[in-house]
C-alpha cells in the first residue's frame, strides 16, 4: 500500500503522517508514504522524521502538475492537507490562499484523475460554513464563509466536489472544527498564546473576547480523518469536531491558568475585520456512519499541550524566528 499525504510537513499533515509510519491507523500497516511539502513558513521538516525506512520526503508544490504526475503512479490513496490556513494573513494577502487552495485542490485532482489513482480524502474546515448564532452545522449547511481563507477553502470544497461528480473520482471531503495539540505553529491562537506566556509576554485578545469556538484535538481529527479514509461514501462530506465550545476569553483563562500567569498579561486589540462570532458543527452523521468519537478531553489535552510547548522550547524558538527554514 502506497498513500501520498500533501502538506506533510504541517501541523495536521505531520501528525497523520507521523501515525501511518507508527501503524496507528487500522488497514494502512506497513504503508509507503509519499509526504509532499513545499515547506513554506508554516512547513517544518523537523515534524516529520529524519528518516523512516518507509516515508519518503519530497518537497515540492502542490501546483506543480509535472511534478505531481511523476509522484502519484502506484499510489492508492492521496490525503490532502496542504493548504495556506491563516486567516490573520488572508486578509492581508489573499492571492495565494486562492493559488494554494483552489489551484492547487485542481492540479492535484487532475493528476489523480491522469495516474490513476483509487482514493481521495480531501481534508477542509467548519470555517467554510460562516458563522452561526445557536444551534451547530450540519453537513449540508450552505457555505457562507467571511473570510478570504475560508472562501478559498470553500472553493477547494466545490473543485473537490465537482470533481466527484464529473468524473467519478472516489473522494470524499473532511470538515473540522479548530484543531489544537503539538507541532502547531505559534501564529495560531494556542500556541501563540502559550509561547507569549512562556516568554513573559501578553496576550493579545480580538475586542471582548466573547468569539465561541469549538476545539479538537488534533489526534482526534486523525482517527476521524482514517475513519472516512477507510469507510467514507464517494461525495459525501463528513464533520469532525470535539464537542469542546468556549469563548476566546475563557480559553485565554484557561491558558493563563496552566502558565501560571495572571489576567494582566492580557492584552485587548482591535476586533479582526468580520470576526465570526460562533463555530459550531453537529458531528452525528461521522459518528452514526463510521463510529468516530473524541478520546481526548479538552482539559486533559490542553494541559498536556502547554506542558509540550514547555517542554519543547528550541521547537517553537526556532518557529517564530525563522530559524527552523535555515535547517
Amino acid at each position: 500500500m502506497r498513500i501520498l499525504v500533501t502538506g506533510a510537513a504541517g501541523f495536521i499533515g505531520s501528525h497523520f503522517t507521523r501515525g501511518l509510519l507508527a501503524d496507528e491507523y487500522s488497514g494502512w500497516e506497513g504503508a509507503r508514504v509519499t509526504a509532499l511539502d513545499k515547506l513554506t513558513y508554516a512547513g517544518n521538516r523537523q515534524n516529520l522524521p529524519v528518516s523512516h525506512p518507509r516515508m519518503e520526503f519530497v518537497r515540492g508544490d502542490v501546483c506543480d502538475r509535472e511534478l505531481l504526475r511523476e509522484l502519484l503512479p502506484g499510489h492508492d490513496a492521496v490525503v490532502h492537507f496542504a493548504a495556506e490556513s491563516h486567516v490573520d494573513r488572508s486578509l492581508e494577502g489573499a492571492g495565494e490562499f486562492f493559488r494554494t487552495n483552489v489551484l492547487g485542490t485542481q492540479t492535484l485532482l487532475d493528476a489523480v484523475l491522469d495516474t490513476g489513482v483509487e482514493r481521495f480524502v480531501h481534508v477542509s474546515t467548519d470555517e467554510v460554513y460562516g458563522s452561526i448564532e445557536e444551534g451547530s452545522w450540519t453537513e449540508e449547511w450552505p457555505l457562507a464563509p467571511n473570510s478570504p481563507y475560508a472562501a478559498s477553502k470553500a472553493g477547494s470544497d466545490l473543485v473537490a466536489r465537482a470533481y466527484w461528480r464529473t468524473h467519478g473520482i472516489d473522494l470524499s471531503i473532511t470538515r473540522c472544527s479548530n484543531n489544537y495539540g503539538p507541532y502547531q505553529h505559534p501564529e495560531k491562537v494556542i500556541p501563540l498564546f502559550v509561547t507569549h506566556l512562556l516568554e513573559g509576554r501578553q496576550v493579545p485578545l480580538y475586542g471582548d473576547g466573547r468569539n465561541v469556538r469549538e476545539w479538537l484535538h488534533v489526534a482526534d481529527h486523525c482517527r476521524g480523518i482514517h475513519l472516512v479514509l477507510n469507510g467514507g461514501q464517494p461525495g459525501e462530506v463528513y464533520n469532525i469536531g470535539g464537542g469542546n465550545e468556549y469563548t476566546n476569553l475563557d480559553l485565554t483563562r484557561k491558558l493563563l491558568e496552566l502558565t501560571g500567569s495572571t489576567e494582566e498579561m492580557i492584552r485587548r486589540v482591535s476586533d479582526r475585520k468580520a470576526h465570526d462570532l460562533r463555530y459550531s458543527i453537529d458531528e452525528s452523521k461521522i459518528s452514526e456512519q463510521l463510529g468516530y468519537a473524541p478520546r481526548i478531553g479538552f482539559e486533559q489535552g490542553l494541559a498536556d499541550t502547554v506542558a509540550w510547548y514547555r517542554d519543547n522550547p528550541g521547537w517553537w524558538k526556532a518557529v517564530k524566528d525563522g530559524t527552523h527554514r535555515a535547517g
